[in-house]
C-alpha cells in the first residue's frame, strides 16, 4: 500500500519543518508492504532500492502517521504500549531515515536510469517481472533435490574435464587464439552474465518476490549486467534470500560445467580446434567469475548470501567501520564504540575488505599490463584510470580513520606525529627500495630481420642498444618465453606493426597499427613464432620512479 502525499514545495521555514515534525506524515516515495506469507516480515520501501523490515507496532503507527494527528493523538489512536515518550523517539528515528514528509517539492523518480555511489551507473532495460513469471513452472521442475544433483553433476563433471583435458588448455590459456573465436568468447560471456542475472531474478520470482529491474550498468567503469533483487527482503526465511544471493553463481557453474564437457566432446570428435580452444577459456573464465562473485570481501553475491544469513544489514560498511576504529585506536588512540560487538571477526573481517579490492586490481594489472601497455594511449589512460581510482580510495580512507580518530578524542599531537612518521616511511621506501624496470612491446621476424616494435606510450628513452630483451608467446591468461635477444644498434623508425605483436589474436597479421620499430639481435636459435611479445630489461629503478615510469607517465606520452 502507500502511504504519504506530495510535500507542499516551496522554502521551508524552520517553524514549517517544526510543524512537520509535530504531525508527521510519511513520505511520498514510501510504500509499506504487507507480509507475502506466513512468518514473512513487514517491510517498508523507501524508493527503488531500500527496504527496511518493521514490527507489527512500528507497523501500527506507520499507518496513521497521516499529517493530521500530533503526538497525543498519535497515542490515543494507538494504545498500548505507546506513549508520547516512545512515539517522539520513533518519529525522529523515521525523520534520520528519510521515511517522513519533510515539506521540499518531491521529483518522480527515473526509474530508468540510476546512480550508485561511489561510481556505478545502472541503465535499466527491461522491467522483467512478467516475463520471469512465465518461466515459473519451467523453474518448479528443476527446483528440487534431482535438480540440485544435476547442477552439481553438471558443474564438477566440468571441473573433471578441464583437468582430463590439461594440457589442451595449457595450450589455449597461454596462445594467442582467432579473432573469431575471441568474438565468440565475448559474446558468450555477454550471455552468460545475462543469465546469471536472470537465475537470480529467477529465485525471487519462484519465491513470491518481484525483480523490478534488469539491465546493463557501468560497474567501475567496467560493463556488466544488473537484476534488481531488493524485493527479496520481504520473503519470510532467510534460507530463500541466500538461495535468491547464490542464484547467479549456481547458473554460472552449470554454464561453465557444461560448456567444459562439451569442448570433451569436441576434442574427442575433431582433436585440436579453435571451437574447443574458445570453450575451454570460456568454462575456464566463467568458473573463474563465478568464484570471485563468491568472494565475501566485496559487495557480490557471496557477500550477499553472508549478509543475508547473518541477518545483518550493511555488514561490510560495519564491519570496515569496527576495522578502522581499531586501526585508529592502535595508531593515535581515544575511546572507541564497535557497531558489531558481537561478532568477534568483525575486525578482522573489515580489515580484509578494505585490502581486498586492491588486491584485485593488483591482479588484474599484473594480468592485462603488458596487454594495456601495448595498446598504446587507450591501454594507458586505462591504466591511469584505474591509479587514480586507487588514489582515490586511499584518500577518502585516509579521511575517514583521521575523522574517526578526532570524534573518539585522539589528541591532535598524536595524530601529527603519526601522520608525519607514516609519510616519512613512505617517503623512504619510495626513494630507497630499488625493483627492475621493463618496457613491454612486440616483437616481429620477417625476411630473416627482427625488429622490436613499441607503442607510441612506450619509454623509449629507457631502451638502449645492447638492452636484453625476453620473448613470449602471449596467451589471453598466460605466457611462455620461446627466446632471447638484444636491442641493436641503430634508430628508431616510425612505421606499422601487426596487432598481434601487442594483442593475442592469430589473425592480427593483417591489421597494422602505428608503431615504433627498433633493430633486435636474437640470441641462439631463432623463437618458434615470428610474431609475440618482447620486454625489455631497463635496469632498476627506485619504487617510487617505478610506479610512476609504469602507471603514470605512459598516459602523458
Amino acid at each position: 500500500m502507500r502511504l504519504g502525499r506530495a510535500g507542499s514545495g516551496g522554502t521551508l521555514t524552520p517553524e514549517r519543518a517544526s510543524a512537520l515534525l509535530e504531525r508527521p506524515q510519511l513520505a511520498p516515495d514510501v510504500l509499506l508492504h504487507e507480509p507475502i506469507a506466513d512468518g514473512a516480515p513487514w517491510v517498508v520501501q523507501r524508493g527503488s532500492q531500500q527496504y527496511i523490515r518493521v514490527g507489527t507496532d512500528m507497523v501500527r503507527l506507520l499507518r496513521v502517521l497521516d499529517g493530521e494527528r500530533d503526538r497525543t493523538r498519535l497515542v490515543e489512536a494507538l494504545g498500548a504500549p505507546w506513549t508520547e515518550e516512545a512515539v517522539e523517539r520513533a518519529v525522529e528515528s523515521l525523520h534520520r531515515m528519510r521515511l517522513l514528509e519533510d515539506g521540499q517539492p518531491h521529483r518522480r523518480a527515473n526509474s530508468w536510469f540510476k546512480f550508485v555511489p561511489p561510481l556505478t551507473f545502472q541503465f535499466t532495460v527491461v522491467k522483467p517481472e512478467r516475463m520471469l513469471a512465465a518461466l515459473v513452472p519451467l523453474l518448479r521442475l528443476v527446483a528440487n533435490r534431482g535438480g540440485a544433483v544435476l547442477a552439481a553433476v553438471l558443474a564438477l563433471g566440468g571441473v573433471l574435464s578441464l583437468a582430463l583435458q590439461a594440457p589442451q588448455l595449457r595450450q589455449a590459456l597461454g596462445s594467442p587464439l582467432p579473432l573469431g573465436v575471441l568474438f565468440g568468447v565475448a559474446c558468450a560471456s555477454v550471455v552468460a552474465t545475462a543469465l546469471h542475472e536472470m537465475g537470480h531474478g529467477a529465485v525471487l520470482t519462484h519465491h513470491g518476490g518481484r525483480p523490478s529491474r534488469m539491465g546493463v550498468m557501468l560497474f567501475y567503469l567496467t560493463p556488466a549486467f544488473f537484476c534488481d533483487v531488493s524485493d527479496g527482503w520481504r520473503l519470510p526465511h532467510r534460507e530463500q534470500r541466500v538461495q535468491v544471493a547464490l542464484a547467479g553463481v549456481v547458473t554460472q557453474m552449470v554454464i561453465a560445467g557444461s560448456v567444459a564437457l562439451g569442448a570433451f566432446g569436441v576434442g574427442a570428435a575433431s582433436g585440436d580446434s579453435g571451437l574447443r580452444d574458445g570453450m575451454l577459456v570460456f568454462a575456464v573464465s566463467t568458473y573463474v567469475t563465478g568464484l570471485l562473485n563468491l568472494l565475501p570481501l566485496v559487495k557480490l553475491d557471496g557477500y550477499i548470501a553472508l549478509m543475508t544469513h547473518l541477518d545483518i544489514s550493511h555488514l561490510r560498511d560495519r564491519t570496515m567501520t569496527d576495522a578502522r576504529r581499531f586501526l585508529a585506536k592502535v595508531l593515535f588512540g581515544g575511546r572507541y564504540a564497535r557497531e558489531l560487538p558481537g561478532l568477534r571477526w568483525s575486525v578482522p573481517f573489515g580489515l580484509a575488505s578494505m585490502v581486498f579490492p586492491v588486491y584485485l586490481i593488483a591482479m588484474a594489472f599484473t594480468l592485462w599490463l603488458d596487454i594495456l601497455q601495448g595498446m598504446g594511449l587507450i591501454g594507458a589512460t586505462l591504466v591511469l584510470v584505474g591509479v587514480v581510482y586507487l588514489g582515490y580510495r586511499l584518500f577518502t580512507g585516509t579521511r575517514l580513520l583521521l575523522r574517526e580518530a578526532r570524534t573518539a578524542g585522539a589528541r591532535m599531537w598524536r595524530v601529527c606525529a603519526v601522520a608525519l612518521l607514516l609519510t616519512a616511511g613512505a617517503g623512504t621506501a619510495l626513494t630507497t627500495v630499488t625493483v627492475p624496470y621493463t618496457v613491454t612491446g612486440g616483437y616481429v621476424v620477417e625476411d630473416g630481420r627482427a625488429s622490436l616494435v613499441l607503442s607510441d606510450a612506450a619509454d623509449l628513452d629507457a631502451v638502449a642498444p645492447g638492452s636484453p630483451v625476453t620473448l613470449y608467446r602471449r596467451g589471453m591468461v598466460t605466457r611462455t618465453e620461446i627466446g632471447s635477444a638484444t636491442v641493436g644498434r641503430g634508430p628508431a623508425e616510425e612505421d606499422v606493426a601487426p596487432l598481434s605483436a601487442f594483442v593475442p589474436v592469430r589473425e592480427g597479421d593483417s591489421l597494422p597499427i602505428p608503431a615504433v620499430l627498433l633493430p633486435l639481435s636474437v640470441t641462439g636459435t631463432a623463437p618458434a613464432e615470428s610474431i609475440g611479445t618482447a620486454r625489455v630489461a631497463a635496469g632498476n629503478r627506485s619504487l617510487g620512479e617505478w610506479l610512476y615510469l609504469s602507471y603514470i607517465a605512459p598516459a602523458a606520452r
